[in-house]
């Protein structure tokens, strides 16, 4: 053979040896892959699997290891294999698997950029392409989970392969759903004629409340036509582990007259909830937010994808306290029992009853009533643990969290349109502050109480007779300094800021002291702009810092104890003025109770404020006993100022750089008469 032929033959040889090694690379991938053995197993003992991976172009979706561990079902290898090859930037929004009735598989992607097949997430930088010796293309994705398709009974008399969502519905009952009944809604689903919404081709997302959901006997006449479209989400695919948190979705039952979306979010401990919200309603349709837990997610069908829920959405037929009771409380539903499982609000209701129950009475009777319900992660704060065996000052932070009126966001909205929003609560003379920041979805709502600062977490949850809104800690039980509050607290910061430049707040921050701080709002602060204009500008420049920490120093009281409003009154009372102990001098004020409408002029309520007297004026104490890890605030409603104490006309006031200037001028005058 010549030289050139020689070449050629091994040209061919090793274009064979490649073929060869291309044909074996995803096979061997599978067998060699310590990560990957336990589904290579699936695919040695499944003929067709291995045919595919010989012969034809194909996508598999490999689970680890470590997700088969979790994992607890049958395996359906077929399941993760379809017979066109993707990328993950080629892969569509669903793609046919190769199982019997070649059930799809859901392509979604969140925010961050993951990419999800249903409800597990293909892992980064692990995707694999490669041709077969047929010259065929495959691509091998890594997953997280198992993929786990519809789920039949090993009794089943129908042969049920791929069924759209109104099938799930008729055929229920031979599937594996955890002994979860749903004939009652079907049967609403039928009587409204709304079958072709479950049978609408396409990819949507269908909620589906269980038969256990029914119990109160009227519920089930309340699922009308619309109610039944507020449980689906149109054209939109969502699993679980790929939800968006808290992100609303329109639902079908979206117009001009009835507006309802739906949303997702998990909680702390793992469980998954959905939301809807009627934003527009009608005589028939509440406004408000209805919550119900996910009880078994993410069952593939035909056109989309199946959760069950604990309860219908949109339907508003409880009141507050059997919300707490039923819903969340004292898990009465059968699969809260069986699975050992606790409600959202558990601990709270749990606190409630162990202080006698007399609170859950109370709200029995409110015929309005909204309640600010703390999450069970907030009743892990270390310094609740102390207060719980104190009964009487438990009763008062639980009757913090009440307030005799239906307040929803929109209602906090108005109230906050001018001025931090400021309501009664049913505990004496005590208060809720709300703040809204930002717009729509975006916005954030705070509420400050007993000198806390919480957010709902989830506003509006609407009843028969009120709202309530989740919030993430317990109001009343402080857990930060007076520094740590006048820095997170809306209503202070024109204080805080002044205190930032003169370094007047580098003390408060120190928990051997017991401080009384008199802090003007930032309304107060305006205030003085109209009547002090030139002493108001001054105080908030640098340059007037010595000044400006003259003046806070006024209103801060330093003892080895601290003085409630009640305290001062008293002491007022008995001795006429109150002389309290400043960092340089003394405050020497007077504090009176007065009724009246002190915080909102446009209550329909009395109630008792107290009032400061000092150097003649009276002030207005618009937040008493704001309560601090190291200390107490009073927010009023004007410094304790007066026109003399910032003197900046006629050239009289020196800043601090022109005292340096002088000082430095005398220096250097000294000097030179004694060297003369």
């Amino acid at each position: 053979m010549t030289s050139s032929g020689l070449r050629a033959a091994a040209a061919l040889l090793l274009l064979c040896a490649a073929t060869f090694a291309a044909a074996a690379e995803l096979s061997d991938k599978l067998r060699d892959d310590s990560e990957l053995s336990q589904f290579y197993s699936q695919v040695e003992q499944n003929p067709i699997a291995n045919a595919t991976l010989t012969l034809r172009s194909c996508t598999i979706f490999v689970p680890t290891n470590e997700a088969f561990q979790r994992y607890k079902g049958s395996i359906h290898v077929l399941y993760h294999i379809t017979t066109a090859a993707f990328s993950k930037e080629q892969l569509p929004k669903s793609v046919s698997s190769d199982m019997d009735g070649n059930p799809p598989l859901y392509i979604t992607k969140n925010r961050n950029g993951d990419i999800y097949v249903n409800n597990a997430r293909i892992i980064p930088s692990l995707s694999v392409e490669m041709t077969n010796r047929e010259g065929k293309r495959q691509v091998m994705h890594i997953i997280d989970e198992v993929l786990q398709p519809l789920s039949v009974q090993k009794n089943a008399k129908d042969n049920i392969n791929n069924p759209d969502a109104m099938q799930f519905l008729q055929m229920a009952e031979q599937l594996e759903l955890n002994d979860f009944h749903l004939r009652t809604y079907r049967s609403q689903v039928t009587l409204a004629k709304k079958e072709s919404v479950y049978q609408s081709p396409g990819a949507h997302t269908f909620l589906i409340p269980i038969d256990e959901s029914f119990k109160l006997s009227a519920r089930s006449g309340l699922v009308d036509a619309k109610v039944i479209d507020g449980h689906v989400i149109p054209n939109t695919v969502i699993f679980t582990a790929a939800s968006q948190h808290d992100d609303p979705k329109t639902s079908a039952a979206f117009e001009d007259l009835l507006k309802v979306t739906v949303s997702f979010f998990k909680q702390k401990d793992g469980k998954m909830y959905v939301k809807s919200n009627t934003i527009v309603g009608d005589a028939k349709h509440r406004e408000g937010v209805v919550l119900a837990e996910i009880v078994k997610a993410n069952i593939p069908v035909q056109n989309g994808v199946v959760h069950l829920i604990h309860r219908p959405l949109m339907i508003i037929d409880t009141t507050v306290t059997d919300f707490l009771k039923k819903n969340f409380g004292c898990n009465s539903f059968k699969f809260l029992n069986e699975n050992g499982e606790n409600g959202a609000l558990r601990k709270f209701y749990e606190v409630i009853m162990d202080n006698g129950g007399e609170v859950l009475d109370d709200i029995t009777n409110l015929s309005e009533v909204t309640i600010l319900a703390p999450s069970n992660d907030a009743w892990n704060a270390s310094l609740i643990e102390n207060l719980l065996r104190n009964r009487k000052k438990m009763r008062e932070i639980l009757n913090m969290h009440i307030i005799r009126d239906r307040l929803n966001v929109d209602k906090i909205r108005q109230k906050n349109a001018n001025m931090i929003a400021q309501v009664p609560t049913v505990n004496n003379n005590t208060f809720l502050y709300f703040n809204v920041k930002g717009e729509g979805t975006d916005a954030v709502i705070t509420v400050e109480g007993g000198g806390v600062n919480a957010t709902i977490i989830q506003a509006d949850v609407a009843q028969t007779n009120g709202y309530v809104h989740i919030i993430d800690r317990v109001l009343g039980v402080p857990h930060t300094t007076v520094l740590g509050k006048l820095e997170s607290d809306p209503m202070m910061s024109d204080t805080y800021k002044m205190g930032q430049f003169s370094h007047f707040n580098d003390q408060l921050n120190n928990t051997q002291r017991r401080f009384t701080y008199f802090v003007p709002r930032d309304k107060g602060w305006q205030k003085t702009e109209l009547d002090y204009p030139s002493a108001h500008k001054k105080l908030f420049m640098p340059d007037f810092s010595y000044h400006s920490k003259s003046i806070l120093e006024r209103h801060l009281a330093i003892a080895d104890h601290v003085f409630t409003m009640k305290d001062l009154v008293q002491y007022s009372e008995q001795a006429g003025n109150v002389v309290l102990p400043t960092f340089r001098d003394s405050l020497q004020l007077r504090v009176e109770e007065e009724a009246g409408h002190l915080h909102d002029e446009n209550a329909s309520h009395e109630w008792t404020g107290y009032v400061i007297i000092w150097n003649y004026k009276k002030i207005n104490v618009y937040r008493p006993d704001v309560e601090c890890t190291n200390g107490i605030i009073h927010v009023i409603d004007y410094p304790l100022l007066e026109e003399k104490d910032v003197v900046v006309s006629g050239g009289s006031y020196l800043t601090e750089s022109s005292i340096c200037i002088i000082l430095a001028n005398l220096i250097m005058i000294t000097v030179a008469k004694i060297l003369n």
